[in-house]
């Protein structure tokens, strides 16, 4: 390609993947705009740099959702942006939380959230499906885990899409600055009540789990807390809200998949798993080039920024044949 690729062009927001196929035949590593990050965008490529930690680090991260008019985020602090061995201690940690008694006993919230919200859906007349059930439902089940008021759903959701939209590569955020730093505190205000009212009162929720889990003796500080709950309640929310929406497209689009997914729903997690790598939830992360090096017959000094383009990454003809096909009857799909 001879000009420099536009992320935010019209035409990569409406349909990136004719783009992605173009960089991956033509320029599989080259520099896009805004920014001046490399995207990576072949799915070899793309594995090895979120597997080599020591020379592409989720430092890249933390300096995307902590700009220096914003400062303090602790989103931007959170095992997102962890290298090994603190991303393992923590996520040890973290893990004691998900056990599948705690999942188990979840199960039956969450099929009772989505019966009642389906109830409400009026019949025969056409529905905000985001606002009716992609949101709802992925906050309601947060807040169930987190002990959070229901009644907050839509602060969570005004939260989360301030914090989201935090991104190098996105327009001029002068006009939003202040909004954004508000959200931050105000955030983190509700949350430090959050803690210290399960300090006084455990209750039965991932929150006093998390407030007890200890490994070698060690448990979470404050700051790991904080930074957890930011993880969960903001990246949990709007990744949720993403997989149900492009889940709904894909039935949509193939309404004979939904006719075999009523029949045996045995074959909904391979769905799931089709979706995820058709229209993966996050299409991009960032990494920071820690030492210099080489990734797809390009040199990379050390501080380059770096795009793992996950998307593109999930459409590889190379590694996936037929890529650009919805098929739940692919064998061996490992989406990233």
């Amino acid at each position: 390609m001879s000009e420099r690729l536009n992320l935010m062009s019209p035409a990569m927001l409406a349909d990136p993947y004719p783009t992605y196929a173009e960089l991956r035949r033509d320029a599989p590593v080259c520099q896009v705009d805004p920014g001046g990050f490399w995207a990576v965008t072949r799915h070899d490529d793309v594995v090895a740099v979120l597997k080599d930690t020591a020379v592409f680090s989720s430092e890249g991260f933390r300096a995307a959702t902590k700009p220096a008019w914003l400062g303090h985020n602790p989103f931007g602090d959170s095992m997102l942006v962890l290298d090994p061995p603190a991303h393992g201690r923590l996520r040890s940690l973290v893990n004691r939380a998900f056990t599948p008694a705690a999942m188990a006993r979840l199960e039956a919230r969450v099929r009772a959230f989505a019966e009642d919200i389906a109830a409400r859906l009026p019949l025969g007349q056409p529905v905000d499906w985001v606002e009716s059930l992609a949101m709802p439902l992925p906050a309601s089940v947060i807040g169930e885990l987190l002990g959070l008021d229901p009644s907050l759903h839509a602060r969570f959701k005004r939260w989360t899409d301030d914090l989201t939209s935090i991104s190098p590569v996105t327009p001029d955020m002068t006009a939003r600055m202040e909004e954004i730093r508000t959200t931050v505190r105000e955030a983190e205000q509700y949350l430090t009540e959050v803690l210290a009212s399960r300090r006084r009162e455990p209750a039965d929720d991932m929150v006093t789990d998390l407030l007890r889990a200890q490994v070698d003796g060690q448990s979470l500080t404050d700051a790991e807390l904080m930074s957890f709950l930011f993880l969960l309640l903001v990246g949990g929310l709007e990744t949720t809200v993403h997989l149900l929406n492009h889940s709904a497209l894909q039935l949509i689009a193939h309404p004979e998949v939904l006719d075999r997914l009523r029949a045996d729903p045995a074959l909904i997690p391979r769905f799931i798993d089709e979706v995820l790598r058709y229209e993966p939830p996050v299409r991009s992360v960032y990494r920071l080039v820690m030492a210099d090096t080489e990734i797809g017959g390009v040199r990379l000094p050390k501080g380059a920024k770096v795009l793992a383009m996950i998307g593109s990454a999930c459409r590889d003809e190379a590694h996936f044949p037929d890529a650009h096909r919805f098929d739940i009857d692919r064998r061996g799909v490992t989406h990233l």
